[in-house]
């Protein structure tokens, strides 16, 4: 599915989304991907839903955001509390949804201003 949404600047924002695939700026990803408003960072090394730990986490705590919006594919799953009690710890917002719900929330937080990640699991 295409989304439009105008692009302030150099803003990261979801183009579009598939089964597997994003695209960011109408790049293609189709491996897990960190989305930023300011860069796509590809050096996210989760390698899917079931094997998410505290590492995987806890690598977002040096970006500050006010929310970390995962996308766990086409089923919404939810991580145990315990993989990202650093994140709520720091007063970071978790939020799992489906990956195009994840592409959708994190466009309109980041049109917002908002300090947000998108974590898409692919």
């Amino acid at each position: 599915m295409k989304l439009h949404l105008a692009n302030p600047g150099d803003t990261k924002l979801f183009t579009a989304y598939g089964a597997d695939h994003v695209m960011v700026n109408g790049e293609r990803h189709e491996r897990s991907i960190a989305v930023l408003a300011e860069e796509v960072r590809s050096d996210w090394n989760a390698a899917g839903f079931d094997r998410l730990n505290e590492t995987h986490f806890a690598w977002f705590l040096a970006f500050r955001p006010d929310v970390l919006l995962l996308g766990t594919g086409a089923q919404q799953r939810f991580a145990h509390p315990r993989l990202y009690r650093a994140l709520t710890d720091a007063g970071i917002g978790v939020e799992c949804m489906t990956t195009p719900a994840a592409c959708r929330t994190y466009n309109i937080l980041v049109a917002e201003g908002r300090r947000v990640i998108a974590a898409i699991l692919l």
